[in-house]
């Protein structure tokens, strides 16, 4: 049963990569179970799931980060509770919240916790309460790359903000072969590829570059991409699928992304070895994650810097924005079996065979006791 879950699982992830632009995930019952991803059933069995009368439409936009987890989740979730329309589209971190706060959708999926501007604005929609931070969803963002001849590649923080900012054009350059000794490097110029829109990936991977290196990246970071130079696209899925086509490019994806042959950069933090991009690897990292939002807000401060052996630095954390009070009755309900669903045991544990990291438990233990208590 376990390894029939676990390719299940992971044909659920492979069969999200494939889509392209929104992604709506319509939760509809036993028939929507046996389409879209060629029959694949729920990793979760349906009595585990406890609907609590919810019904009707559930609506949420933001993170592709999180797109191949919530389709797994939302497979699962449909078994249980048919009386639910669960649809999410991964437009985007800053689409999310943007939404939320116009009061168009139930949750918001974003890879940066609220801003102080932005929980004011919340304010409107969530009558008598606010918009908080629950974390739900872990992992580290992957440095994909494709260059032809090269299997094995090692970058540092230095290294990488260089690249990302245009300083180092080729393959072969030096700061490039000295921590690739052995490695065959091509002069093949280096096309490099970041978000078109605006993402918490791109926040969290320029949190790492300015953490790790601040003397080579001078930018302020956030949602939006600020370096000159470079080329865009939309979303991971586009990402990836640029440096899937394109020799000599190199982008940033999380990791369940990194799939079909695309392969990843070791980062060399500066520990005895250089890490690679695992779930595992990642959990060790988030594992030292200190809560600092406040109330029932859990926002999290990540160390990008760290150099503690075998913990991969560039990692992001995924939230589901709801409001803490004022949320519309219609869709509360929805709203909290979903999520005491994806928080559960089951949910998080149905994780790391999509790439992911699963949120610690102590951590998960605080969000679990805060979504029972939203309204």
């Amino acid at each position: 049963m376990k390894l029939q879950r676990k390719n299940r699982l992971r044909a659920l992830s492979f069969g999200a990569l494939a889509v392209s632009g929104a992604l709506a995930l319509t939760a509809c019952g036993s028939d929507d179970t046996s389409g879209g991803s060629g029959g694949t059933s729920a990793s979760a069995k349906a009595g585990n799931i406890k609907c609590d009368d919810a019904k009707g439409q559930l609506l949420g936009i933001g993170s592709s980060a999180q797109a191949n987890a919530i389709d797994a989740w939302r497979q699962a979730y449909a078994q249980a509770c048919s009386d639910v329309q669960l649809n999410y589209k991964p437009d985007g971190s800053g689409a999310g919240v943007t939404a939320f706060n116009q009061g168009q959708v139930a949750f918001a999926g974003s890879d940066s916790a609220l801003k102080p501007e932005e929980v004011a604005a919340s304010k409107k929609v969530c009558k008598g309460g606010q918009g908080i931070d629950l974390p739900m969803v872990g992992g580290p963002i992957a440095v994909a790359f494709n260059v032809q001849g090269v299997d094995n590649l090692t970058l540092d923080a230095k290294t990488l903000a260089q690249i990302f900012d245009s300083k180092i054009s080729k393959w072969n350059d030096p700061a490039i072969k000295k921590l690739n000794p052995d490695a065959k490097l091509p002069a093949t110029k280096i096309q490099a590829f970041h978000r078109s829109d605006e993402s918490g990936t791109t926040d969290n991977f320029t949190k790492y570059l300015k953490a790790a290196a601040p003397g080579d990246w001078k930018y302020e970071g956030g949602k939006a991409w600020q370096a000159k130079g470079g080329q865009s696209a939309q979303g991971s899925s586009g990402l990836a699928q640029q440096v899937k086509q394109t020799d000599g490019a190199i982008s940033y994806v999380e990791l369940s992304y990194a799939k079909d042959g695309v392969k990843t950069v070791d980062i060399d933090t500066g520990a005895g070895q250089p890490v690679k991009a695992t779930t595992e690897n990642a959990s060790k990292a988030i594992a030292d994650a200190k809560v600092v939002g406040t109330g029932k807000d859990l926002a999290l401060e990540l160390n990008y810097a760290t150099k503690a052996a075998g913990a991969y630095p560039i990692t992001l954390v995924t939230y589901e924005i709801v409001c803490d009070k004022g949320n519309k009755a219609e869709t509360l309900p929805a709203t909290k079996s979903f999520l005491n669903y994806t928080s559960s045991e089951e949910g998080q544990a149905a994780l790391s065979d999509l790439g992911y990291a699963p949120i610690p438990t102590e951590i998960n233990k605080k969000v679990r006791e805060t979504v029972a208590s939203i309204s």
